[in-house]
């Protein structure tokens, strides 16, 4: 299976505030991590320019926004905390 077709979950981190994250899902992870960059992502403008910490990629599109969702939470972000 191409890359392409994969749904990958995310984790950035600002360069500007290193214990800011974020936690996003996208087909097209270099496109989005641009975006992310180039101020279009209003939730995370203000923090830009941000790195890639983690990204984990899914077949299914439903695992990877359940992970997404996951990651969202108070044990998630303990979780990627500890091991991301």
């Amino acid at each position: 299976m191409p890359p392409s077709e994969f749904n990958y979950v995310y984790i950035l981190t600002s360069v500007k505030n290193p214990e800011r994250h974020y936690v996003g899902s996208t087909r097209d992870l270099e496109t989005r991590l641009k975006a992310h960059n180039q101020g279009r992502v209003s939730y995370t403008a203000k923090y830009c320019p941000w790195n890639l910490e983690t990204a984990i990629a899914f077949r299914s599109k439903q695992k990877a926004a359940t992970f997404e969702k996951y990651l969202k939470s108070g044990s998630g972000r303990e979780f990627a905390r500890r091991h991301f």
